[in-house]
């Protein structure tokens, strides 16, 4: 068995190079794992009561950081991540002005691989991955999966029974450790677990496991946490936490069919975790059993803080263990999962930016056993971070994209113990929520409301509002933010929009409306429940049609087209719509064996009609395999009609999972599932 040790740099420097890379014998492997919308407090470690204890153990032998950030947002902070760049710099989903961990430590001898959700364009293996196996969407039925699975770049079909998403990322992620192994390299695994994202989930021997335990309610859950978190050390004795917010009603104060349904999601949520901790077990037996743990650099990350979006109307009494019972996100359990912190996922508050962070790494970690590092972090430091540790470069030109500086620092001087004695402000923004943080202070503003102003240091949970006590401060955090947007993040125009005045408490109208007094009007608020229960929640089918010589058929988020003379296609009338100015991206999966033509058409006023207006090409492969197609609309008003032709003359198309999405890469329209997906 091959023993991977670290060595001084002068040992490094004498290896034998073998076809331009340096000799692999003394280097770190790296198994990087990222889950998906969990809570600051959601593992043992962070105050839990979920047993984690595969988990707690990586803690308890490694380091844990208590303020490690993310964007508060699935998709860029995958970007930063992968690139150590803010997810606008890198190009976005495209990640056109970047290179990948993947593509860095391929090149520096690595074999790299991957499992779980991408939630990016094109493909993990079109970005330096060697192998994969996962969903390239945003999120699946965990039981059923979706037709976005790929193997190494081809169309997986998901098994009919016995499948749930979560185990079978660690089962392919075992496999291609074996693979690797074979092959004697040092290795590089990025699993990127979709749990406990929605749709909630579990098997069934874990839901029994939790089933009554949250029949308490998310006040008592959440006051256990935080003395926990406390006990622990993650949090100081004199932090003061934050009180529940006006949205939020007290448990005591539910019906009981709400405590009911409330509890069950939690329940849910539970099981869906511990799952996760179980399969990081296997991952972790695995190593050990092959004598690679102690030489193994672990990272364990959530891309923002847990989900308070309520899309889903209540279902009482079921248990969401199979692939047609779904249940969805609670706004009041993701406020006690966040524990202490205020807000959620997509907003630059804490509750929607801190991620419990633990790094295991016996070979390497001069930090004293179980210790807990206080310094920032976020994760643009995590590309940065991997090439010091395994000694690769990070290149400054790559093949067909324009590369743009690492903002992220290495933080290779904390896992030596060290303080690192400054970096660069944290810069944060998703869509309209904004925020920095520069040493012990924090600049916020939600959804483009005015700024807000909080000494961290003495304040982590952001209750004392300075901003009118320190206008100087204020005015030079606020300088900085948007010269970062402008030189750092290259970020659009609209990015840089005056505050909005602060009228009352934050609200969105998809958190959870504890007002209603039936089950199916719980999901979120409506002007009128009573008198349009489902006002503006879906686009009627209706504004998606098939043009002339074309047939239709709708099966499930498949749009099954027909082509029978010239001229087919569909169109999309988007005039009687809320829809933001541009720009904007349609994205989807094509399978065509019609004659090879593509072509968009969109207009940007009311009067024009199609197919006059603007007209984009696009590539189009004829055959079997799934195709991704992006295509880029660069107007900077609003469209209002689309039309998009994937033949000329007859055959037949399926077109899979179609969107319309903005600049940030938000889903504002799909077809032919009509409820925006913002995933």
């Amino acid at each position: 068995m091959k023993k991977l040790l670290i060595v001084a740099c002068a040992m490094v420097s004498s290896c034998i190079v073998q076809n331009g890379q340096q000799c692999n014998a003394e280097r770190s492997n790296v198994l990087v794992m990222m889950v998906d919308d969990l809570g600051f407090s959601d593992i043992g470690c962070y105050g839990s009561e979920i047993e984690t204890p595969n988990l707690d153990a990586l803690a308890s032998g490694g380091m844990r950081f208590s303020q490690f950030y993310n964007t508060a947002k699935c998709h860029s902070s995958r970007v930063c991540l992968l690139t150590g760049q803010y997810c606008i710099a890198a190009g976005d989903a495209a990640l056109n002005h970047a290179v990948t961990s993947a593509e860095v430590l391929a090149h520096s001898g690595y074999s790299t691989l991957m499992t779980g959700k991408w939630h990016l364009q094109k493909q993990p293996t079109d970005f330096g991955f060697q192998k994969y196996f996962g969903h390239l969407s945003g999120a699946c039925n965990y039981f059923a999966g979706d037709n976005t699975f790929r193997l190494n770049g081809e169309p997986w079909q998901v098994p009919q029974e016995g499948f749930y998403t979560t185990t079978a990322n660690v089962d392919y992620g075992l496999k291609f450790l074996d693979e690797a192994r074979d092959r004697e390299q040092p290795w590089y695994l990025y699993v990127a677990f979709n749990a406990p994202h929605a749709p909630l989930h579990a098997l069934p021997e874990d839901y029994a496991k939790y089933k009554g335990k949250y029949d308490e309610g998310w006040d008592v859950i959440r006051d256990r946490r935080i003395a926990k978190q406390k006990q622990l050390g993650v949090l100081p004795e004199s932090l003061e936490p934050s009180p529940r917010p006006e949205h939020i009603p007290a448990w005591s104060e539910l019906e009981q069919w709400k405590r009911d349904y409330e509890a069950n999601r939690m329940t849910t949520l539970a099981a869906m975790i511990d799952r996760v901790d179980q399969e990081v077990g296997r991952l972790i037996a695995d190593l050990r059993k092959n004598d690679e743990l102690d030489n193994t650099f672990i990272l364990f990350v959530s891309d923002n803080g847990a989900c308070p979006y309520d899309r889903r109307p209540a279902l009482l009494d079921v248990e969401p263990t199979n692939a047609n019972t779904i249940l969805g996100d609670s706004t009041a359990w993701a406020w006690a999962r966040n524990s202490p912190f205020r807000y959620y996922k997509q907003n630059q508050f804490e509750g929607g930016i801190s991620t419990p962070a633990i790094v295991h790494w016996p070979a390497g970690l001069k930090q004293p056993v179980g210790a807990i590092v206080d310094q920032p972090a976020h994760l643009i430091d995590v590309l940065p971070t991997l090439a010091d540790i395994t000694d690769s470069e990070i290149p400054t030109s790559w093949q067909e994209r324009e590369l743009r500086p690492v903002s992220g620092i290495s933080l290779k001087p904390v896992f030596n113990g060290q303080q690192i004695k400054s970096r660069p402000p944290i810069h944060l923004l998703f869509a309209s929520d904004r925020g920095l943080r520069d040493g012990d202070w924090k600049l916020v503003s939600f959804q483009s409301e005015q700024w807000e102003l909080y000494n961290v240091a003495n304040d982590r949970c952001e209750l004392n509002n300075l901003a009118d006590s320190e206008p100087e401060r204020l005015a030079m955090m606020i300088a900085t933010w948007n010269e970062m947007a402008k030189n750092v993040l290259h970020a659009p125009a609209k990015a840089f929009a005056e505050p909005t005045e602060t009228s009352g408490p934050h609200l969105h109208r998809e958190w959870t409306f504890f007002d209603a007094t039936e089950p199916e009007y719980y999901m979120k608020k409506r002007a009128k429940p009573a008198a349009k229960p489902r006002a503006n929640t879906k686009t009627p089918l209706s504004k998606i049609r098939a043009r002339k010589n074309t047939q239709m058929e709708v099966v499930s988020n498949e749009l099954r087209l027909t082509f029978t003379g010239d001229d087919p296609g569909i169109a999309m009338d988007l005039r009687g719509l809320s829809l933001v100015d541009g720009p904007y991206r349609v994205a989807f999966q094509l399978k065509n064996d019609a004659k090879l033509t593509g072509e968009a058409f969109y207009t940007t006023d009311a009067k024009t009609n199609l197919p006059n207006g603007e007209r984009i090409a696009f590539d189009v492969q004829s055959g079997s395999d799934w195709q991704d197609i992006d295509i880029a609309i660069k107007t900077s008003t609003r469209i209002h009609q689309l039309r998009i032709d994937v033949g000329d003359g007859p055959g037949k198309a399926t077109i899979a999972n179609l969107q319309l999405q903005d600049a940030d890469g938000n889903t504002l329209l799909s077809w032919p599932i009509q409820d925006p997906k913002l995933n």
